[in-house]
This record gives structure tokens, C-alpha cells and sequence, in this order.
């Protein structure tokens, strides 16, 4: 039985040759990026480019408010999300499930940006646009391998069930760490400090810890080889993140608590 469900994730049908393509390019495009954060090669959105990068580097570049750029960065694959229902016919409950749960993860993040996080620097417009076609063909692809799977015969281990249990996990943490974040500074401060409260005391990213949960929620309700190679990807690039906040807390906050691990606690 257990064989016979890796092999419903390893062999896709010939007519999703396409997706066992895009599975790969997804695994180590994301897994590249986080071992380029390891060794110091950051995103142009966050705080280790804001503060690393010269000006005059940044001069050669249009920026844009990271909300704006984060919010046109997100919306795209929430609309293909929606669209989603109107274009392709109630299927199964896994195909509705699925759609369902991509559906709050892009609303949950879109909510966020307009209403919970603080944003204090600019990211540069290229990134925006990377990122969010990143997500759009995610998301897209997601959706076009599920629903390539109508049809075919359920995996002999049925994980849609728990998979929503570990998505509910994974976004609810993470949006309530999030909140902690937010409440960090004030309107106008730009200062950063350690955070606290939640699983901040033992890791640096329990919010990245909980987006793992969720993505892993989402390919045990998909069961696909693409899910899962895309969470497997993202669970190596917010490793990489979580390893490079740890490193920048440490080097500017002198008191920063050495028992506090970067993403999971005790471990790592």
C-alpha cells in the first residue's frame, strides 16, 4: 500500500509531463534561493538587502513601497485562485479542498499586508514582479495538476482529511505570529527588536515553521507530485531565511538569546 502511494507520487500520468517538468524546475529554483540566502545572497525585499545594499547600487534601480510591492506580489494568485471556480466544474472534494485551502493562504496574506504587517523599507519593482509571477505559475500549476488527476483512481492512503488539519495548523500560527511582529512597532518606528511571546522563545521564525506546516497541509490534501516538490523546495528556502535571520539578529543585538534556534526548536 505504501509503495503504491509514492509511486502515485513519483509517476504522474503521461499526460502531466508538463507538471513533472514544472515539479522539477519549482523544487530547485526555491531550493537554490535558500541556499543562496546561506551564504549571504538575499531577496531585494527584505531587511538584510535593506541593509546591506550601498545606494548607489539602489540608484540603478526603481523601487516601490514594499506593501504595494508585496500586495501586487500576492494578488494575482489569489485571482487565479478565484477564477479557478468559475472556470473548471465542482469536481471532488480533494480538487475543492485544494482550491479552498490556496484560496485562504492568498486572502490570509493579502489581509495581512493591508491590515497587520509594518513595513519600514521599499523593494525593488523587479522583485515584485518575479515574485508575484512566481506565485502566479505556482499557483496555476497547482491547480492545472490537480486537475489533471480527475479521473484517476484516489491513493490507497487517503491524507486530503489530516492535510486539512495540518493547513489550519500552519496558517492559523502563522498568522498569530505575524500579529506578535506587528505589534513590534508603532506606526512610524523603524527600529527593529527581538521578538517575543509564542514559539519566539525558542525559534527566531516560528512563522516560517508554521508556513512549512501549512504548504506540507496542502500537498498531503493535493497528492501530487507537484505539491509536494514545491513544499520540499519552500521548506529549503525558509530554512535558508530562517538561518539568515537568525544570523542578523545575532549580529545586531548583543543580548540576542543563543538558546533560540532559527526555525525549529532544540534542532535547527
Amino acid at each position: 500500500m505504501v509503495a503504491s502511494t509514492l509511486l502515485r507520487f513519483i509517476f504522474p500520468p503521461p499526460s502531466s509531463l508538463f507538471i513533472t517538468a514544472m515539479s522539477v524546475f519549482s523544487f530547485t529554483s526555491t531550493a537554490y534561493l535558500g541556499f543562496s540566502e546561506l551564504r549571504g545572497k538575499h531577496l531585494p525585499y527584505s531587511k538584510f538587502w535593506n541593509g546591506s545594499s550601498t545606494k548607489s547600487g539602489r540608484r540603478k534601480q526603481t523601487e516601490v513601497c514594499s506593501r504595494k510591492g508585496m500586495l501586487f506580489g500576492y494578488t494575482p494568485a489569489f485571482l487565479a485562485c478565484i477564477t479557478s471556480f468559475v472556470l473548471l466544474a465542482p469536481q471532488d472534494t480533494r480538487f475543492l479542498l485544494l482550491r479552498s485551502a490556496l484560496t485562504l493562504h492568498f486572502f490570509k496574506r493579502i489581509f495581512e499586508v493591508l491590515f497587520v504587517h509594518k513595513y519600514s523599507g521599499g523593494m525593488v519593482l523587479d522583485s515584485a514582479i518575479q515574485i508575484s509571477l512566481s506565485y502566479f505559475m505556482t499557483t496555476a500549476t497547482m491547480i492545472y495538476s490537480q486537475h489533471l488527476t480527475q479521473g484517476i483512481s484516489e491513493p490507497p492512503v487517503d491524507l486530503k482529511y489530516p492535510g486539512v488539519l495540518l493547513f489550519l495548523i500552519g496558517i492559523g500560527g502563522n498568522f498569530y505570529h505575524h500579529y506578535l511582529l506587528s505589534k513590534l512597532r508603532r506606526k512610524s518606528d523603524k527600529e527593529y527588536r527581538v521578538p517575543k511571546g509564542g514559539l519566539f522563545g525558542l525559534v527566531i521564525c516560528p512563522h516560517y515553521l508554521f508556513e512549512i506546516i501549512s504548504f506540507l497541509g496542502i500537498s498531503c490534501i493535493s497528492q501530487t507530485l507537484y505539491a509536494f516538490s514545491f513544499t520540499l523546495g519552500s521548506a529549503l528556502f525558509l530554512m535558508g531565511r530562517s538561518y539568515a535571520t537568525r544570523r542578523w539578529y545575532l549580529s545586531k543585538f548583543e543580548d540576542f538569546p543563543q538558546h533560540v534556534k532559527a526555525l525549529i526548536p532544540y534542532i535547527f
